[in-house]
């Protein structure tokens, strides 16, 4: 083979590595950005649930509270309607 075609062939494959080459960075760089995306999604989301979370504790809370009152003024009324209230 001659050595220009060599030459050529080596300049062929240098060109194509080149453009392989950008094309992985340029993935690479959408890849990153996508990540970066994703990681801020998922923090977002873990402030969300945590939000969430305590928002259900409260309105447990509230809820036990509410049932407590009810039964205590069910028991009152209990009281009230009894025989032994009207003695």
């Amino acid at each position: 083979m001659d050595p220009v075609d060599q030459f050529g062939q080596l300049e062929e494959k240098l060109t194509r590595a080149i453009e392989l080459f950008k094309r992985t960075q340029a993935e690479n760089h959408a890849l990153a950005g996508e990540l970066q995306k994703l990681k801020a999604e998922t923090h977002e989301r873990s402030q969300n649930t945590k939000a969430m979370e305590r928002e259900l504790i409260t309105l447990r809370r509230e809820r036990e509270e509410v049932r407590s009152r009810v039964e205590k003024l069910v028991e009152r009324i209990d009281t009230l309607a009894t025989p032994d209230a009207k003695e």
